[in-house]
């Protein structure tokens, strides 16, 4: 599915070659939409501005082929969207003007790739940054360099997910509430304990297991690896429900897996949304390098 942002324009930096037909019905059936013809590294007019922004809310994955972003250019895009997050903790920063436009990458401290990664959380089902007491409203990556196989990423429509549950189900799991928790989310991704002053600096919060889209009215699941168990339910029940959510989630029919072309721009939504990374062949041998930004939303509700 393509959609077009009035003429066509002149080539940018690296010609898009072209989905698959198989991933274009993917990313149509999922509910996302691929752009190619606008230009990101350019100011948007007021109507491309005001159509990526009907676009976004219409459709939970954004996929721009063909850019060629400098950091800066990558930050003010995001710009429309909201308020852009700080880099999260141990992300490598390598600008100084542009601190939030943060690198994701397989590189160690000295540029090098590496299969033992600073970031193991990537690798699991989740919505970023829900251990906030307000989360995050969309994620957005920049492609800048890629391996030759593997890496991809994929995200779980939660809201069609919710949309399927049996109505027992769903009087079943009403009203309930998730502790989210960076802490937790370390330690069930095989992690180090977080020291009591990162716990202190991100305490446990929690959110409903259900939310509201608050765009579009429709209900979400609210969980992923940050979400530990249920308020008021023994830990052990609540980690049984949270697992058996999250493997009604990633069945095949709600999941879109993204393969990764050069210069590709990703943006989602993650009210309604989890999404995780795809390990890539070789780690230790090929790089993949990818630009980060994210904007913050509104507390769930």
């Amino acid at each position: 599915m393509s959609a077009t942002l009035d003429a066509p324009r002149p080539a940018h930096g690296i010609p898009p070659s072209g989905p698959s037909p198989e991933e274009s019905a993917a990313l149509a059936d999922f509910g996302g939409i691929e752009i190619t013809d606008i230009d990101l590294s350019q100011p948007l007019s007021d109507a491309d501005r005001d159509r990526v922004m009907r676009l976004f809310r219409a459709h939970p994955v954004l996929v721009f082929r063909g850019q060629s972003l400098t950091k800066d250019q990558q930050y003010a895009f995001t710009l429309h969207f909201g308020e852009i997050e700080g880099a999260h903790v141990n992300r490598l920063i390598d600008s100084k003007n542009y601190a939030p436009v943060h690198t994701v990458s397989n590189l160690d401290a000295e540029g090098n790739p590496s299969e033992v990664l600073r970031e193991r959380g990537n690798y699991y089902w989740h919505s970023d940054k829900s251990y906030h007491a307000v989360p995050s409203l969309l994620t957005m990556l920049h492609a800048v360099e890629l391996p030759p196989k593997g890496g991809e990423t994929q995200f779980a429509n939660t809201a069609k997910a919710y949309a399927a549950l049996p109505d027992a189900t769903k009087a079943e799991i009403a009203g309930l509430r998730a502790i989210h928790s960076w802490e937790a989310s370390r330690i069930q991704c095989g992690g180090r304990p977080a020291t009591p002053e990162q716990i202190a600096e991100r305490p446990p919060v929690d959110h409903p297991l259900v939310r509201i889209h608050p765009d579009t009215g429709a209900k979400a699941l609210y969980l992923g690896n940050h979400a530990s168990h249920i308020v008021g339910w023994p830990k052990e029940d609540g980690q049984a429900l949270l697992k058996r959510m999250i493997g009604h989630v990633s069945q095949g029919r709600f999941v879109y897996t993204h393969r990764w072309q050069q210069g590709d721009l990703v943006l989602w939504d993650n009210r309604c949304l989890v999404h995780r990374a795809l390990p890539h062949e070789a780690m230790g041998v090929n790089r993949r390098v990818l630009h980060r930004t994210v904007v913050k939303g509104t507390v769930p509700y």
